[in-house]
């Protein structure tokens, strides 16, 4: 899965979080554990792919990086592509817009649709990563807005790809 790069965003990326599995870019990540102070080289704040019953996880971002696991002794980062070694720093978008195929499969999104993360396999036998769906999440019984990472600003094109204004509080 992907992000285009037709992207925008100014003021709205974070990089204090750490990721300790392997992920692709456009993934929705919720946080695993925090830091503290400043948060800025405390490794214990970790991000995640979401798990199935969202109670309880909060939202950290748009994974901006491929984490990838490589053995650095025999090749090194491809830099071009943007990757970051498992176990370092990533980059999450909180706020701007992507154009991302991210998006839960049996979901088409309409114009100005809130955009919700779930937990899921974007293909069969695929890992699971966080994705975005059209349906509200319920924590506890509730309806809760705390989940929702944008809206979609446009409908899905024939690949797959759909524009997403994130704006996590």
């Amino acid at each position: 899965m992907a992000l285009k790069p037709d992207r925008k965003y100014t003021i709205g990326t974070d990089i204090t979080a750490f990721m300790n599995e392997t992920g692709e870019k456009g993934e929705v990540l919720v946080y695993s554990t925090g830091g503290s102070g400043a948060g800025m080289d405390d490794a214990s704040e970790v991000v995640t792919t979401p798990s199935a019953d969202p109670s309880g996880e909060r939202l950290a971002g748009v994974l901006l990086n491929d984490v990838v696991n490589l053995d650095l002794t025999r090749q090194h980062i491809n830099w071009h592509k943007d990757e970051v070694q498992l176990g370092g720093k990533v980059t999450l978008l909180r706020q701007g817009e992507i154009v991302t195929n991210v998006i839960d499969t049996g979901v088409t999104p309409t114009i100005g649709a809130p955009a919700y993360y779930a937990a899921g396999a974007i293909t069969s036998g695929g890992t699971t990563q966080g994705w975005l769906t059209t349906t509200k999440v319920t924590d506890n019984g509730e309806d809760n807005d705390v989940y929702r990472v944008g809206t979609f600003k446009t409908i899905k094109d024939s690949d797959g790809y759909a524009r997403v204004e994130v704006n996590i509080r």
